[in-house]
């Protein structure tokens, strides 16, 4: 079976494909949450203003953490090797690029690019001896920024 013959069925069954990086691409996930961000607010009066009025204007974007569910990752050693780095307070920043893709015919739907993100919290699925369960369960990662790719 090709590289590209394994993708396509991977994102029949998994439509979200998640590319940690060089050495960490082929993790697949059913569900991808949590890509917004959000400009909170920020009022403001002059001082000298004749107007008793504040003038409303964005303040600093944030953005809440991205939570993937029921994912399997085909580079194990190098995705545990990163996720261990998180004990201990070594893990690597990266830029992660999560694509979804057509379940019909695996054709790119819509992207999201991930800068500097690091994962928070992984939840693993109860062990099956026959070899057929997710191997993640939850994974939640943390960014400083987020940019979308809409494909036509």
């Amino acid at each position: 079976m090709t590289d590209e013959t394994a993708r396509r069925e991977a994102s029949q069954a998994f439509p979200f494909e998640v590319d940690f990086g060089e050495e960490l691409k082929g993790a697949f996930f059913l569900e991808a949450s949590g890509m917004d961000d959000e400009a909170p607010v920020i009022e403001y009066r002059s001082g000298i203003s004749p107007v008793f009025s504040t003038i409303k204007m964005p303040g600093i974007a944030n953005y809440r953490n991205i939570t993937l569910k029921w994912g399997r990752v085909t580079n194990c050693s190098g995705f545990w090797k990163w996720i261990g780095e998180i004990k201990m307070n070594t893990v690597k920043r990266r830029n992660i690029l999560i694509t979804l893709r057509d379940i019909d015919n695996g054709s790119v739907r819509r992207q999201w690019l991930l800068h500097n993100a690091w994962p928070t919290k992984i939840v693993h699925t109860e062990l099956q001896a026959d070899g057929q369960a997710v191997t993640i369960e939850t994974l939640e990662l943390a960014c400083e920024n987020l940019s979308i790719n809409m494909s036509s």
